[in-house]
């Protein structure tokens, strides 16, 4: 073996790179052995301008191509014929070089197989949007933040290009409609229930250990923490309804119209509806509404009988509401009296099929139904009754742009149907954050910045109800993108720094674009401002409640690279329980009625408790007798266990306020109890 061959031998063989360097290595003759040196008589090698010989003289560029190529091809084939040393494939391999030669030099200019393969070398220009885990084995990815539903289900760690980051950033700043993933829980973490919120600790341990309850209901009842919940009497299957076998099969929507009150009663009992719950939920529209009452009561009996069902269910379910709120009346009086009117009002519902027959009355009349059901402390009773709400209304099309939909109905009916997807979004968003299970209201095209006040209507809404109506909407949206699903998960709302600061700055956002007249804050204001606008009061106290105590949840949330923002969570925590004890100085009757407003706050003072109780027993422990923030804190507390012994007293008492003033004193007795497996905590009250 001679030397040459021997060094051939011992070289690595590299794979092909290019279509000439594929023909040589099958040849198995080095590529540097086959290519001239300029210096050799009559090479030709090529230019950017042409193709130049070794004397300056230009030549076509194809002629100069074809020349060298079948030059190389030809001294391959030789030295494979001289050489012999096994590395040739056989002639086969020269055949194919020779093929491939003669296709090349057949055509004028380059090869046709050489473009096509430059063509697929040819790098995207398209930016990936999928996540690196995705991208690299090849599966579906639907690039939801801050982790896709695939690496939640893979439980592996999903990362995206910045690129993608910054356009999906810029495109959810113009459309909020996309719907947010979280991240996976850890393995280890498997077997041991963790709670990623600050606020929900103490116990939500308990509601995740219900959740695996096969046969019974105990999993959704226990979303309600310390509320007693129990079976509702609406539906005919409580044990104490006087009226479970009042409906026969026969009587129809004339049986449940026999049972109207008086027409007197009726228009107070509307009156305190309008006043009281309608600028919470300003669904309806006030003229319309009148107008068609009016026209209902001049009817005959005969003619009564029939009426629209879903008009008469939602006369019923507003008088089972603002019976609610009527104070002159004994306590269990009030309930029963309620909770006769709501069941008269889903009869009328079920009488007129409204299951397979749906409108904006009837899809009325069940949003006020599930309304009533949470104020009668019956919130799993709404929350499953919303589950058949929130279906009629995609029936409906009222999750799809009016303009689309319905493009040649009134402007009217078109701001009519967005009020009541308004509705509809706002009352499915703010229940799944208090009872932590999943939306539903979650795919939707209607936009905030179609409902507009048309001044030049003859059906005008109150002045301020537009301008309250997208504030909430807005902020319904912020809170189903980045809150609702986690919560739902158990799983932290921010995975990173960077992601919660990003999203309390989003928070603000919102709340800059309140209208002023929502952000006063000043107790003393809003005193003097019920006097003579008692609608906005209510409206500002509402709106600021959701909005903090949303707020609240964010700067509670951790995870292992983001901690509790102990200032932040206290801050929004005192803001939003303030709201609700200035609605028990302003109105005390309605601050007893409304459970939202009830449970919230009672949230809001057991996230407070957490807090000094995890910073009890931290490094900061020390300073808190000083802090002026640790001392509001639990004054914040105290507060709201002198409003719960007040409802738990007299004729009006409360079991569940009772219930919560010993939950929430031992927040603030020296060794009081822990959360699950918390062991004792100690958050004393001296300064």
């Amino acid at each position: 073996m001679d030397h040459d061959a021997a060094s051939r031998l011992r070289r690595p063989r590299q794979p092909p790179q290019t279509q000439q360097q594929s023909l040589v290595w099958q040849a198995g003759v080095s590529e540097s052995s086959l290519t001239p040196s300029p210096a050799e008589s009559g090479t030709i090698y090529a230019s950017s301008t042409g193709v130049h010989n070794g004397n300056g003289n230009s030549n076509g560029a194809g002629t100069s191509y074809r020349r060298r190529r079948r030059s190389t091809l030809v001294d391959a084939e030789d030295s494979i014929a001289v050489r012999g040393d096994g590395y040739s494939n056989g002639a086969g391999d020269v055949k194919h070089a020779r093929s491939a030669s003669a296709e090349d030099g057949d055509s004028d200019g380059a090869s046709p197989t050489t473009a096509e393969h430059q063509r697929k070398k040819q790098k995207r220009n398209k930016p990936t949007l999928s996540c690196f885990e995705c991208v690299g084995r090849k599966t579906k990815c639907d690039r939801g933040r801050p982790h896709c539903l695939a690496c939640i289900k893979r439980q592996t760690k999903c990362e995206y290009a910045h690129v993608a980051n910054v356009l999906e950033e810029t495109t959810r700043s113009a459309a909020n409609e996309r719907r947010m993933t979280k991240g996976p829980k850890k393995k280890g973490d498997a077997l041991k229930p963790t709670i990623p919120n600050a606020a929900d600790r103490g116990f939500n341990v308990n509601r995740l250990k219900a959740l695996g309850s096969v046969s019974t209901s105990t999993g959704l009842l226990s979303n309600v923490p310390y509320s007693a919940p129990g079976s509702s009497n609406v539906f005919g299957i409580g044990s104490e309804h006087p009226f479970a076998n009042y409906w026969t099969c026969d009587g129809g929507l004339p049986e449940v119209i026999s049972v109207l009150p008086e027409k007197v009663q009726s228009d107070i009992l509307l009156t305190r509806y309008f006043e009281c719950v309608d600028p919470v939920y300003p669904m309806l529209h006030r003229q319309t509404f009148y107008a068609d009452y009016e026209h209902f009561w001049s009817l005959s009996r005969p003619e009564k009988d029939q009426a629209d069902g879903a008009f008469v269910a939602l006369i019923f379910v507003m008088l089972a509401l603002g019976t609610q709120f009527v104070t002159s009346t004994s306590p269990r009086e009030r309930k029963q009296t309620a909770e006769f009117y709501a069941s008269a009002s889903n009869q009328a519902l079920r009488v007129s099929s409204y299951l397979s027959i749906a409108s904006i009355r009837s899809v009325q009349a069940m949003v006020l139904i599930t309304y009533f059901l949470i104020n009668d402390n019956h919130a799993s009773d709404g929350w499953a009754f919303g589950g058949i709400l929130m279906r009629q209304a995609y029936a409906m099309g009222l999750h799809r742009d009016p303009n689309i939909v319905v493009p040649d109905a009134s402007p009217f009916e078109k701001q009519q149907r967005r009020k009541v997807w308004q509705a509809v979004l706002l009352q499915d968003t703010f229940l799944t954050v208090l009872l932590s299970l999943p939306p539903s209201a979650t795919h939707t095209d209607v936009s905030v910045d179609d409902l507009k006040q048309d001044d030049a209507s003859i059906a005008t809404d109150d002045p301020t109800d537009t301008d309250y109506i997208k504030s909430s909407w807005t902020l319904a949206n912020l809170v189903q993108e980045t809150i609702c699903s986690p919560r739902s998960l158990d799983v932290p709302i921010c995975t990173t720094v960077r992601q919660k600061s990003k999203l309390v700055q989003d928070f603000r956002t919102v709340y800059r674009t309140f209208p002023t007249v929502f952000r006063y804050w000043d107790p003393q204001v809003l005193t003097e401002m019920a006097q003579s606008n008692k609608r906005v009061v209510r409206q500002t106290l509402f709106l600021c409640s959701n909005y903090f105590h949303n707020l609240m949840l964010v700067h509670a949330s951790e995870s292992a690279d983001v901690p509790v923002n102990v200032r932040g969570t206290l801050e929004a925590a005192h803001d939003a329980i303030t709201a609700f004890f200035i609605l028990f100085q302003l109105f005390e009757a309605e601050a007893r009625v409304w459970w939202v407003f009830n449970h919230r706050a009672f949230l809001e003072a057991l996230c407070i408790g957490n807090v000094l109780r995890e910073v009890a027993r931290g490094e900061e422990g020390g300073i808190m007798g000083e802090d002026p923030l640790f001392i509001r804190a639990r004054s914040d507390i105290a507060r709201m266990i002198e409003i719960m012994e007040i409802m738990s007293q007299g004729e009006q008492a409360s079991e569940t306020a009772r219930t919560r003033v010993q939950v929430l004193s031992e927040l603030l007795l020296p060794g009081g109890r822990g959360g699950e497996g918390d062991g004792v905590y100690t958050i004393g009250m001296g300064v």
